[in-house]
């Protein structure tokens, strides 16, 4: 009986149908001929309503369903989620769906449904997107199945309950690498760029053929042997790309739900899977009070794994990041030059020079290129026209932070230090870009 009970739920056309019922027992005091049609009325709903539940309760099991979905939900992206429900009801059915979503995805007026026919399968989808990594907890699925009278509705919760992990935007890193294989990046936004001189380490000693060039002659082989011997060289290869991200309190701003932070994971992900893709090797250090992951670089089969892996549960802190102790593990770990991709923000000059000895310290003996982030909610307020003076202070400060930012710029630039300023949004292209020139430059 509880379990009836709890499963009933009453349907606002059977409210509405009582809402008539006492309005016209209302006025039957004026109009006394109106007190048996309410009667009649009220006797007429109640037979409806006996006959509705009998027929819906009828089936023990009138519906089932499946919900379809991903192993795992890619943060910052569209992530569709499909429901399969069959009818198992003799009759057209009127369904209300309501799945039971994780907390952290917010969406609280997600509501789906329309008009089975009888074993009627139909599919209903829809899209989530997660803007934090971590696990997902997915709950029943509520079925409210209404009969053609449609006084009452009967609940069905389908025991789908499932915990699903999100992890940086492997959607973004798939997109990317499908791209890049069919030679079609530029689709993205990311430049052509033609690759300048030519960067060669050695590959072997072999015999002399006319038309070697001369300068290629290994003379001591040559006395060795007897005969004239050439060093033979190949383009350069395998060179080491760090994505390197700051964990930091300022890492915590958000743009468009998600927080800098996840945005330089996205493109770490994606830029570490390009790199392995131009034969080069991808690692990864994240640093905060302490530096944290310290990822080799490799170009393995299952290095992207890993890297993902080490990815998927990092998070920033409330307190100022340690590049001292950052730039030190890097001379002491990285003993190879490579290219360091510097996830980072500073929002003011000071707060750079408090670290610039540490960057020329990395910038010594790496590559270095910091990547900052454009404070894109500024646009707004550099854009309108002010009317009162608390307009004109607010777009002052505006205009102060976006010159002190391209201060910023100007700073490390002159200190041999490559940067990156980029809105948030279009941080993965603009890294790409930026590793791609480097490469053609012959810098890596």
């Amino acid at each position: 009986m509880i379990r009836f009970i709890r499963s009933l739920y009453l349907n606002q056309r059977l409210f509405f149908v009582l809402g008539g019922c006492i309005s016209l027992f209302v006025f039957a005091f004026s109009f006394p001929f109106l007190i048996s049609i309410a009667q009649l009325v009220l006797l007429g709903t109640l037979g409806l309503l006996i006959v509705d539940i009998l027929v819906l309760y009828r089936v023990r099991d009138g519906m089932e369903g499946t919900r379809q979905m991903a192993e795992k939900l890619s943060n910052g992206d569209e992530n569709q989620v499909v429901l399969h429900i069959k009818s198992l009801y003799s009759f057209k059915t009127h369904l209300k769906v309501i799945d039971e979503l994780p907390e952290q995805l917010q969406m609280r007026h997600l509501q789906l449904g329309g008009v089975w026919l009888p074993s009627e399968t139909k599919s209903l989808t829809y899209q989530v997107r997660p803007v934090r990594r971590g696990q997902y907890q997915f709950g029943v699925l509520n079925l409210f199945v209404s009969g053609n009278i449609g006084l009452v509705a009967r609940r069905y919760q389908l025991p789908l309950a499932k915990t699903v992990p999100v992890y940086p935007s492997y959607i973004q890193l798939r997109k990317y690498e499908l791209y890049a294989i069919s030679d079609r990046l530029v689709e993205l936004g990311v430049k052509r760029i033609r690759k300048i001189g030519q960067n060669m380490e050695f590959d072997q000693i072999r015999n002399y053929v006319p038309g070697d060039d001369y300068r290629s002659v290994n003379w001591k082989a040559t006395a060795r042997k007897s005969q004239l011997m050439v060093n033979q060289f190949r383009d350069e290869r395998s060179q080491q790309v760090f994505s390197v991200i700051d964990k930091g309190r300022m890492m915590k701003m958000p743009f468009n739900g998600l927080t800098l932070l996840d945005y330089a994971i996205n493109a770490a992900l994606v830029i570490s899977n390009i790199a392995i893709k131009k034969s080069d090797k991808a690692g990864l250090v994240t640093f905060g009070r302490n530096v944290g992951t310290m990822l080799a670089a490799s170009n393995r089969s299952g290095q992207m794994a890993l890297i993902m892996e080490a990815l998927y549960n990092q998070k920033t802190g409330f307190k100022e990041p340690d590049f001292e102790a950052l730039a030190m593990q890097l001379k002491i770990k990285i003993t190879q030059r490579s290219l360091i991709l510097l996830y980072t923000n500073f929002e003011t000059l000071s707060s750079m020079e408090r670290q610039m000895r540490y960057l020329r310290l990395i910038a010594k003996q790496h590559l270095l290129v910091v990547v900052l982030f454009q404070n894109t909610e500024l646009r707004s307020l550099l854009q309108f026209k002010p009317q009162g003076t608390e307009e004109i202070y607010l777009k002052t400060i505006a205009e102060k932070f976006v010159h002190e930012k391209r201060q910023i710029v100007k700073e490390l630039n002159r200190h041999g230090i490559h940067t990156i300023l980029t809105a948030p949004e279009n941080l993965t292209v603009n890294t790409i870009n930026k590793y791609l020139e480097l490469k053609a430059r012959n810098l890596i």
